[in-house]
């Protein structure tokens, strides 16, 4: 038996009750919909015990905001945003940005349209339970469920939405495929304003990121997080960096996306209308560190469901260009912090071990 710490007896037989949790295909939301009062011991989460005797976070930063809306009226204005966009990526790894286009009707339907997945009858969501990563949608609880030292209290929807073979109207379930489709084209649209303001900001031409293929892979997750009866002694979502070149995030009002900023975990706030931004492992690669992925995570909680919908954007991973950081960025005040690699090689790294907070970039350095 497990006490009220987390504490286990060695008997404790993780994998069994990990398969067992995963065999039922229903998630995180079947062990709520069952009525537990405690949560299993396989999602009980010691270094988050551990880390609860100090603050868990501070409110005397505050994640900077972006506002898009002037971007092509005044040049004076657009070089005052990428100096912003600049210090945003250096200095926090995250921002946030309003004014970016995708009208909040659309916001608010995605959120709707991923509850609405997440919350139909069990036995239409398995027909998407799999944790094979080739398919284009899959529905699962944890992708690093067997490799983690506990899970987390969430479930996800994944979709490839870009890429040269992307999922189709047809694979994506009906409660959300409409929806699904016409956020993930006012997305695109949205990253490729980005990777402009982030060229620039490197001090590079505007369509690099663009031109090296950073936007012609996007994975869209739909998480779902129900409420927790126990969430002292869990996570939402471990404390992470992500993989790819930048993430664009939205979230409901619910709250829990914490960031880690001097040393002291700092709160996202739901801004109504506005998405989340940051760099992943990939991006502070190629800036040569100039940018920063940082690590993030979100605390479970006793109200909810909390849903928040992550596009991943990211340069695919089939081809057999080598990726490094950008040569114009180099010279001999500033040498290549990294090899040139395979995108392959990194996210195998990456994907070998479970969310540790560590990212894939440490074994790539030179």
């Amino acid at each position: 038996m497990g006490s009220e710490t987390g504490e286990f007896h060695a008997d404790y037989d993780r994998r069994t009750e990990v398969k067992a949790f995963d065999d039922t295909k229903a998630g995180v939301k079947g062990l709520v919909d069952s009525g537990i009062t405690k949560i299993p011991r396989m999602f009980i989460d010691q270094s988050f015990i551990l880390e609860k005797t100090s603050d868990s976070s501070s409110s005397q930063f505050s994640v900077p905001t972006i506002d898009l809306q002037a971007i092509n009226d005044d040049p004076t204005l657009r070089s005052e945003l990428i100096k912003q966009v600049e210090s945003a990526c250096a200095n926090w790894g995250f921002f946030q940005v309003v004014n970016h286009g995708i009208p909040a009707s659309v916001l608010d339907e995605m959120i709707h349209g991923i509850r609405g997945f997440h919350e139909q009858e069990t036995e239409i969501k398995k027909g998407f339970y799999t944790r094979d990563p080739t398919r284009k949608v899959l529905y699962l609880s944890n992708y690093d469920l067997f490799k983690s030292k506990a899970a987390n209290w969430r479930d996800s929807l994944g979709c490839i939405m870009v890429c040269d073979d992307p999922a189709q109207p047809a694979d994506l379930p009906e409660v959300c495929r409409d929806i699904v489709m016409d956020y993930s084209k006012q997305v695109m649209t949205l990253g490729f304003t980005l990777f402009e303001l982030l060229s620039e900001a490197l001090g590079v031409n505007p369509s690099c990121l663009r031109d090296m293929g950073c936007g012609d892979f996007m994975f869209l997750m739909g998480h779902y997080y129900p409420p927790c009866p126990e969430p002292e002694l869990t996570m939402a979502t471990t404390n992470h960096k992500d993989s790819n070149i930048i993430t664009i995030l939205l979230q409901d009002q619910m709250g829990g996306l914490q960031v880690l900023h001097q040393n002291q975990w700092v709160d996202v706030p739901c801004r109504p209308g506005a998405l989340v931004v940051n760099v992943g492992d990939l991006l502070q690669l190629i800036s040569n560190d100039k940018f920063k992925s940082v690590n993030h995570r979100v605390l479970a909680k006793r109200a909810g469901p909390r849903i928040s919908v992550a596009c991943f954007l990211r340069i695919p991973e089939n081809g057999s260009r080598l990726y490094g950081p950008i040569k114009e960025l180099l010279n001999e005040n500033n040498p290549p912090i990294y090899r040139d690699i395979l995108i392959k090689d990194y996210l195998l790294a990456f994907y070998s071990k479970e969310l540790d907070g560590s990212g894939g970039l440490p074994h790539f350095k030179l």
